[in-house]
């Protein structure tokens, strides 16, 4: 299994000199020793792609989008395609989070158009998965999460690199709530996840599963330390330097 992946999601926060200012404090504060045990990842707006890619992998850092559309080129007005996101040294994009599946309507079957036509591409992914308070409380989580892989790597090849492709479990009812998943509940999604994951694809074994979902320093080790937890994707808590230094650091 490689090293946990600590990524910071950004939303839609931060102009180009704020991500910038932000990195500056986050590198000099950081100790860089933490990378022998981490992979660190930015995933800020668009628009702070360019300004953020040479100083963030010069680093030793990657650097990913948020959002891509499934097409080379055409007229989708407003949309970005992964080439573009490629020629500005991007690594990786996120397909599926719940704020694109709940708040702007994606379908599971988008989601996995943009995953397969990503990866195809040669970026690596970042799939979210994970359930509503309501689809907990009626005992679904198992069948929501194996809907939305199912569908999310549907015309994925069996054979992807582990490295290629990453796991995001975010129970929707604890991103930017303050609530947390209790630890058993993270164990078992993670090993539900993992099994799909073997019914699926050669590597599965070796695919890193993140989990998401108001992770902060004070709960970000013990996170960790769960099975089949191989790293945190991080919202709120990543828009504060300090705060994602002491969360890249925690456990260690």
């Amino acid at each position: 299994m490689p090293k946990p992946l600590m990524a910071a999601n950004w939303k839609m926060f931060k102009t180009s000199t704020q991500a910038l200012e932000f990195f500056e404090d986050f590198s000099e504060t950081l100790d860089s020793t933490v990378l022998k045990d981490r992979d660190v990842l930015f995933l800020p707006p668009f628009t702070s792609l360019e300004a953020l890619s040479d100083p963030v992998r010069f680093a030793g850092f990657s650097i990913g989008a948020q959002n891509c559309y499934p097409a080379a080129e055409g007229a989708f007005t407003g949309e970005i395609a992964p080439g573009m996101l490629l020629d500005l040294g991007c690594d990786y994009v996120l397909t599926g989070h719940s704020e694109r599946r709940h708040v702007l309507g994606e379908s599971d079957e988008f989601v996995g158009q943009k995953t397969a036509f990503a990866l195809d591409q040669g970026l690596g992914v970042i799939l979210c998965i994970g359930e509503t308070l309501e689809q907990r409380k009626a005992g679904q989580v198992e069948t929501v999460l194996k809907r939305q892989l199912e569908s999310g790597l549907r015309d994925v090849p069996n054979d992807v690199p582990a490295e290629a492709l990453t796991i995001a479990y975010e129970p929707v009812w604890a991103i930017g709530t303050g609530e947390v998943a209790q630890d058993e509940d993270i164990r078992e999604a993670h090993a539900t996840v993992r099994g799909l994951l073997a019914d699926r694809l050669s590597a599965a074994a070796d695919i890193r599963i993140l989990y998401g979902g108001s992770v902060k320093p004070a709960n970000c080790a013990q996170i960790l330390s769960l099975d089949n937890v191989n790293g945190v994707l991080v919202g709120g808590a990543s828009l504060q330097a300090a705060s994602f230094v002491d969360i890249v650091s925690a456990g260690l």
